[in-house]
């Protein structure tokens, strides 16, 4: 088989090729610019946990060096303290969000694809057409390397002007200009060392909109980005005007001096709200911000990416290693049809959230009271979680199966990311669930108290073990089984079934290798269709734009 061809050297696309090389898949990477990024301290990302730790599996980087995960979060409103959130803490269950510089994200990256021998990295290489036949596809770059590339599949990761997009003839339809934000990095000392801060009409703004907004999120060394929610339709910022902004911020939230502080880097940050109409035509995909734009009231966009990645990885290697498998298209459909539809939800609760939030009236209508609801809504757009936050989950996926009669509620609903839990893996070692997920094999955990304090050697062989053990080697997919001492809201004996990336497919109660089997087949695309039946065909799933 050809490798499957990425084109986008960012975040997306290079955490696409090392999560495809995790499951023994080759890929060419295209990248039009010199194959280096250069340093911009004011672009910056915010990763929720899970997908801040799938950056640091495929890197094989510690991120706690080059970014900061967050220990609190701080909102306030005029002089008022609104909300204040510690994170860690015995009694928060909210993870810490890690923000990072995009160049220090990127490099981590880059520097894990050149250790890859699966992955190979081509330099100014700009595509420019992209044929596809029965067998793959062949695309062609122009530049100083340019050449034609044979390739099984085809994903662009190329960003917002997306080539790929428009070779494909799809439509990208939705809002520009969402919200405009002045944005600066400086290094300083703030009140509040390692906790982000949101102020929503600050005191000493004594000119300009009502809903003057600032935010203050901290990176790593002492090095800050503040951004400013411009009104609409505002005028250029200068230099001057984003250096009063500076020293006003600071001067307010540090008792009226403006402290020392070193300016990096300035920007302007325009939000637009994007969603393509399809993410699949044949062999080719769009994922990360050649596929959709958001990023209103604090969302974040490339967290939305390396999820995009994250799903389509597994299974782009599954249909690789067998493609002439029935069920490989149904299977590939199901990456537009859950991810589209998980972006189409997160779009919609921004668009509803803005006149709210934005336009000062009609408040009083969804959250009766005070400005607590607006805090509500935007604190969950920064740390990810709720309707403009939470991670997608896929209920309604083709790969859900059907409610079974063993089925058992957990904490985790069928679709959703599966919870972090310690776990003891096939060689007897403790590790956490997490370290297992984009391996390839099916993950099937049972719930077992006690089996901690004895040794694996003796309860494999025990109990409902060698039972179980032999439904899992009956699927029909390569599965491992982990054993866990609680799960969420899980009863002992419970059985979960999960995805390659993480995601709840069903909860059982005890063994049961018919509904177990069962789960599986339709995870892998549904039950191959007889000789007389067509194999499915790609699709577009309606949604949001």
């Amino acid at each position: 088989m050809d490798p499957v061809i990425v084109v986008g050297a960012g975040p997306v696309g290079l955490t696409l090729s090392l999560a495809l090389a995790r499951h023994g898949v080759p890929s060419v990477v295209l990248d039009e610019g010199p194959g280096k990024d250069e340093p911009r301290p004011a672009r910056t990302v915010v990763l929720r946990e899970d997908t801040a730790a799938l950056a640091e599996r495929l890197s094989g980087a510690s991120f706690d060096a080059l970014g900061s995960r967050w220990t609190g979060w701080r909102s306030l409103r005029r002089k008022q303290e609104m909300r204040v959130l510690t994170f860690g803490g015995p009694e928060d269950s909210l993870p810490a969000p890690l923000h990072i510089a995009q160049h220090d994200l990127t490099g981590a990256l880059r520097a894990a694809v050149a250790r890859e021998r699966l992955v190979k990295l081509s330099a100014d290489s700009r595509l420019d057409s992209v044929e596809e036949d029965r067998d793959g596809l062949t695309a062609h770059t122009r530049g100083p390397k340019g050449t034609w590339w044979r390739g099984s599949y085809l994903v662009g990761c190329d960003g917002p002007r997306s080539t790929v997009r428009k070779l494909l003839d799809i439509r990208f339809p939705g809002r520009t200009a969402v919200e405009r934000h002045a944005v600066a990095a400086l290094r300083t000392e703030l009140p509040w060392p390692g906790q982000a801060l949101l102020h929503r009409n600050p005191p000493w703004r004594t000119s300009g909109p009502s809903g003057a907004e600032v935010v203050g999120r901290p990176l790593a060394d002492g090095v800050w980005r503040l951004d400013w929610l411009l009104p609409p339709r505002s005028d250029l910022v200068t230099p001057d005007v984003l250096v009063t902004r500076i020293r006003e911020t600071l001067a307010g939230w540090c008792g009226g001096s403006t402290p020392p502080y070193e300016l990096l880097d300035t920007g302007v940050h325009t939000v637009h709200h994007r969603l393509a109409r399809r993410w699949r035509v044949g062999r080719a995909f769009l994922a990360g911000d050649s596929a959709h734009l958001l990023g209103a009231l604090g969302t974040q966009g490339l967290d939305e990416g390396l999820r995009d990645a994250d799903n389509l990885a597994w299974k782009l290697a599954l249909a690789w290693h067998d493609d002439r498998r029935p069920a490989s298209d149904a299977l590939l459909d199901s990456y537009q049809t859950e991810r589209r539809a998980a972006v189409a939800g997160r779009l919609r609760a921004a668009d509803q959230a803005l006149p709210m939030l934005r336009g000062g009236g009609g408040l009083r209508s969804y959250v009766p009271g005070s400005a607590r609801g607006h805090d509500a809504l935007l604190t969950e757009g920064h740390l990810g979680y709720g309707p403009l936050g939470a991670p997608g989950a896929y209920a309604d996926s083709p790969l859900t199966p059907p409610r079974a009669e063993s089925q058992v509620e957990v904490g985790t609903a069928p679709g959703a990311p599966a919870a972090d839990v310690r776990v003891t893996a096939p060689d007897g070692s403790f590790v956490n669930l997490r370290d297992r997920f984009g391996l390839g094999p099916l993950l099937v955990v049972l719930v077992a108290p006690g089996t901690g304090v004895w040794d694996r050697k003796h309860w494999m062989s025990a109990g409902l073990m060698p039972r179980l053990a032999a439904a899992v080697s009956a699927l029909p997919h390569e599965a491992e089984l982990l054993v866990a001492e609680s799960y969420p809201d899980a009863p002992a004996h419970t059985v979960l079934l999960i995805r390659p990336d993480g995601h709840l497919v069903t909860a059982l109660s005890g063994v049961r290798p018919a509904e177990l089997y069962d789960a599986a087949r339709t995870a892998l695309g549904g039950p191959e269709p007889s000789v007389e039946e067509p194999a499915a065909t790609a699709s577009e799933v309606s949604g949001a734009s």
